[in-house]
């Protein structure tokens, strides 16, 4: 890894274990790929950790005063493998947040973004968000942020110039909004993710990756598996009126069985935030407070989109007249928003 980046982009990559011989056709640098990134992206080694939805996708942990003092080379490391597995089309033993994905692309991040992160504070935001602030002057918002620091002592930090003195209103509540989200996001990851990012691109080239979306990026890195459909419904549980045999729900899974494997994953994405399924399949599917099924709610009318809630693996699915239009928003819901985006 203390290659030049000239030679990490251009030069074949090729592993010999000091205790195997042979040449490697691909077999050990995948085994080599799989059993690092299973080490070097644990959560017990203190540079990642469990997001705050489920067990099976990490990020970036933020700054401890323990920290040894190379702990940034090694997040520069750790973007190089990335890279590296990209550029060679392995497979990593390991699932991130969305918003690691977006910082790899330099993609914007969204209000969709905090709900794995803190789910608390993604809701306050929702109200901000769906609520009149010109009505809510009590509430004394301006913009500044408290940020609590690791040594038991708050700052006040201003999320614009003179911040303290302007008062958040439904006319600024976007700007608002958008500046408190990056705030929360780069809260005590900021340099950690700069120096991943930067180990990422001195491998590759930033051009490269910009045709991927976030979703896309996920699959790339970390893989696709083959989803059993029958396993997903068997593990899927209703609310709102829906049932194994209400008509809508039987066009749903019809529609299931109709997609390719890539949009089930895709859906499995859109609802859960990751296309990770765990070993014990959908029956071990985890939210923000422990083991949560799939599931499938009516809601809304018949000309919504399906919505999701990521923290809760629940789909908002309306009571759609055709299976053809409940296909149609269906993938498109899936393929073309992000789920509690700011409009």
């Amino acid at each position: 890894m203390a290659a030049s980046r000239r030679d990490l982009q251009r030069c074949r990559l090729n592993i010999v274990w000091d205790t195997e011989d042979g040449l490697d056709y691909g077999g050990p640098s995948r085994e080599f790929f799989y059993l690092l990134s299973r080490q070097l992206f644990s959560p017990y080694r203190n540079m990642f950790e469990y997001s705050a939805n489920d067990i099976y996708t990490v990020q970036i942990a933020p700054e401890r005063p323990t920290d040894r003092d190379d702990i940034l080379e090694w997040y520069r490391f750790a973007g190089r493998v990335l890279g590296l597995a990209l550029v060679h089309q392995y497979l990593l033993d390991a699932f991130f947040t969305r918003p690691f994905y977006k910082a790899l692309l330099r993609l914007p991040v969204s209000l969709s973004d905090l709900e794995s992160l803190d789910s608390s504070f993604h809701q306050s935001l929702l109200w901000i968000r769906d609520n009149n602030m010109d009505n809510c002057g009590e509430l004394g918002l301006n913009f500044t942020v408290t940020e609590e620091r690791s040594d038991g002592t708050s700052i006040d930090i201003e999320l614009k110039p003179n911040g303290r003195n302007i008062t958040v209103s439904e006319r600024n509540k976007r700007d608002y909004l958008d500046r408190i989200i990056k705030w929360r996001l780069e809260r005590g990851v900021l340099e950690q993710t700069e120096w991943l990012v930067r180990g990422f691109n001195e491998v590759v080239d930033h051009r490269l990756v910009a045709v991927f979306d976030a979703s896309e990026l996920e699959l790339v890195i970390s893989g696709t598996v083959e989803i059993d459909v029958h396993d997903w419904r068997a593990n899927t549980e209703y609310r709102g009126g829906y049932h194994d045999t209400h008509h809508v729900i039987m066009w749903f899974w019809a529609v299931i069985e109709r997609m390719s494997n890539e949009q089930r994953l895709r859906l499995l994405q859109f609802v859960t935030g990751t296309s990770s399924i765990p070993h014990d399949g959908f029956a071990g599917l985890r939210g923000s407070n422990g083991l949560r099924r799939f599931c499938i709610e009516k809601w809304g009318k018949a000309n919504a989109l399906p919505r999701s809630h990521t923290c809760f693996n629940r789909l908002d699915l309306p009571p759609y007249p055709t299976p053809d239009v409940l296909y149609e928003k269906l993938v498109l819901a899936v393929e073309e928003t992000n789920t509690f985006g700011i409009e």
